[in-house]
């Protein structure tokens, strides 16, 4: 009975007449009821103070950590046309072995003895090369043989030189003595025709010693003479000697031109010879690319063109080789709010599709069916789909992941956190707060240190 109002009637009630009341009352249930309920919030609040790992589930695929151990493309470098396979889907191959065989496509490489025809002109462009470094050392033979003709014609003309500048000293010594023997005979003249005029001497002795003047004018005038002729020798003689000079340069820079003519002509050659040598080694290489040969040792998986006789493009995929040998890792991705809370070489939980596995993200230690595993790697930049990619390896420590395991299967990851109790848990998943920061023992070693 509800007792709503303030005024009170249970007092004015008796039990005992009401059979209904008393048997409710009564009831033994009631009293199961209530213990039940004590128990189950009992129950309920021991459950709320057990332990909880706070973890990131994500998922991934298996993949591998070396480039070189992941699925490889092949492509062909050239374009051509398919002419034989020696393999087929599945096969195993090692590597080296001959996968395909193409053909040429290209009117430029249809020739036959392309390499042979490419190789004679690289042997007559050798041989050019060979007459262009003989021409150049004629040439330089030509230019000595030049500089000596020259040295010695110069020499010669220095030798006449220093001949006339002896002659011009000589003539200027007899110059000087017929320019003294006219003064004195000057002299003597004077001296007569005044002893002439006192009557001392006669008239005959007086033209006498005029006629020896005249000669001895003569002679002044003849030996002067032949000082400016001395002179004008030892110009002309320098005139000389700068016709040789010219003469001799005029031939050298001509010689030297056409040296330096054969020279550029050589150059052009030797480029026209490295463009030669460059095309032969291309044709070589490009013989060896007509056969597609395996870069690994694995399977192969799948052939993108099939058949014979279908076209090819450069580039263009043509099958994917599997490695046998590859180290597995696992890739998952993580949301960017979780990211600050994982760290390389934390623990991470794996379950791979296909092995079955009972798991309690709570209880790590109680779940069966999963790998450990340690992050290796995490992405500096953000994925295309909103998340930030992680890279597991194989935890050393624990049991190894399954043999059976193939690249590309599906993976999902427990990242392992902080250890809290179930009602913190509860109470953080309904406010929306991200986990708790979990620091590791070389974090908090690092943390004393700094403080």
């Amino acid at each position: 009975m509800l007792n709503i109002s303030k005024t009170g009637v249970s007092e004015f009630i008796v039990p005992k007449k009401y059979s209904t009341l008393v048997a409710v009352e009564n009831k033994i249930s009631s009293k199961v009821l209530q213990r039940l309920i004590y128990s189950s919030l009992a129950i309920f609040i021991i459950i709320l103070l057990l332990p909880w790992t706070q973890n990131i589930r994500s998922t991934g695929y298996v993949t591998t950590l070396k480039p070189d151990q992941k699925p490889q493309r092949l492509n062909s470098v050239i374009a051509g046309q398919i002419e034989r396979w020696y393999v087929q889907e599945g096969d195993f191959v090692n590597k080296g072995d001959t996968l395909l065989k193409i053909s040429e496509v290209k009117e430029d490489y249809f020739d036959t003895k392309l390499l042979s025809r490419t190789q004679d002109q690289v042997d007559l462009k050798r041989e050019s090369v060979k007459v262009y470094d003989d021409k150049v050392l004629t040439q330089e033979a030509q230019l000595r043989l030049l500089k000596q003709q020259r040295d010695l014609k110069l020499s010669q003309a220095n030798i006449k030189i220093q001949q006339a500048r002896l002659k011009v000293q000589n003539d200027s010594i007899a110059y000087q003595a017929a320019y003294i023997n006219l003064a004195t005979v000057k002299y003597q003249f004077q001296r007569f025709d005044t002893l002439y005029q006192r009557g001392l001497k006669s008239l005959s002795d007086l033209e006498n010693r005029n006629l020896t003047l005249q000669k001895a004018l003569s002679s002044e005038m003849e030996a002067k003479n032949k000082w400016l002729n001395s002179q004008n020798e030892i110009i002309n003689l320098q005139l000389e000697i700068s016709n040789i000079k010219m003469s001799y340069q005029a031939d050298y820079n001509k010689i030297q031109s056409d040296k330096f003519t054969t020279i550029s002509n050589k150059l052009d050659t030797e480029t026209n010879l490295a463009k030669l040598e460059n095309q032969y080694s291309n044709y070589e290489y490009r013989n060896d690319l007509y056969f597609i040969t395996s870069p690994v040792n694995g399977y192969i998986t799948k052939t993108n063109s099939n058949g014979i006789g279908e076209m090819i493009k450069e580039g263009q995929e043509i099958l994917s080789i599997m490695p046998i040998n590859y180290d597995l890792a696992v890739e998952v991705y993580i949301k960017p709010i979780d990211l600050p809370l994982v760290k390389k070489g934390e623990e991470v939980r794996i379950q791979f599709d296909g092995w079955p596995a009972i798991v309690f993200s709570g209880w790590p230690n109680t779940s069966y069916g999963t790998y450990s595993g340690k992050i290796y790697a995490i992405d500096q930049f953000i994925s295309s789909n909103g998340k930030y990619r992680i890279l597991v390896q194989p935890d050393p420590k624990d049991h190894p992941w399954p043999d059976a395991l193939r690249y590309g299967s599906g993976a999902s990851s427990l990242i392992m956190l902080q250890e809290v109790q179930i009602w913190y848990e509860l109470w953080r998943k309904l406010n929306g707060f991200p986990p708790d920061f979990y620091t590791t023992e070389s974090d908090q070693k690092s943390e004393k240190k700094t403080s």
